[in-house]
């Protein structure tokens, strides 16, 4: 009996020793931290103490980011020519594709080097092939030269449509060397952000050269 009301022997165990239960714990978990194995070969079992490193910044990295700005703000100069330049729907909507995607990407681009404290563009302003040290730099894979550009801006119908679709196929070729290039980089390419743009501007470029290949055979 407990203060004076009586009490079965089960419930006066809970009452008189609740920390008995109190004090069971359950088992403590431990992570498992697996490493992916190469193509072909099994995946490692790592320490519960490995940690994420982050990759180191290559400056090829910056280079490419910079450099492909400049490259991308060349064809969305060539697309603004089409509306007053050619009535061809396809190459309209082709041109309005390619403007807004890569409008997109300089944007992501310039975040991306903002993000990192890094500077926004290699070239100084109205001096075309210098970079920021004021050195001559050597012309970007695929980019126009001012003489095909002046061209492109004298013509109109066909010959606009002809020139312009040659002279993108070159833009976009230009683009996959530059992210061959920097694959091919020793330790460049291995932020996470940066490989998912490169590996997806190279995919849809290489799409893109394929439409406009064919685009481009319909006009001979």
């Amino acid at each position: 009996m407990l203060l004076g009301l009586p009490i079965s022997t089960p419930a006066l165990v809970v009452l008189l020793f609740p920390t008995a239960y109190a004090q069971k714990e359950t088992p403590a978990t431990t992570s498992v931290v697996v490493q992916p194995g190469a193509p072909g070969e099994p995946s490692k079992m790592l320490p519960p103490s490995t940690r994420p490193t982050v990759p180191h910044l290559s400056q090829a990295d910056v280079v490419f980011m910079e450099g492909m700005i400049m490259h991308h703000s060349q064809a969305v100069e060539m697309t603004a020519m089409i509306p007053s330049h050619t009535e061809n729907k396809d190459v309209r909507s082709l041109g309005a594709k390619i403007s807004s995607s890569q409008t997109d990407e300089i944007n992501f681009m310039k975040g991306w080097l903002v993000a990192r404290h890094e500077p926004i563009s290699m070239a100084m302003p109205d001096m075309p092939g210098m970079d920021t040290s004021g050195q001559s730099m050597a012309p970007m894979p695929g980019m126009l030269t001012p003489k095909q550009m002046g061209e492109l801006r004298q013509a109109r119908g066909e010959e606009f449509d002809r020139l312009f679709l040659a002279g993108m196929i070159q833009h976009h070729n230009g683009a996959l060397i530059m992210v061959k290039d920097l694959f091919d980089t020793a330790g460049a390419g291995q932020d996470a952000d940066l490989f998912d743009f490169a590996t997806d501007a190279d995919n849809t470029q290489r799409a893109e050269i394929r439409i406009m290949q064919s685009m481009l055979d319909k006009t001979r």
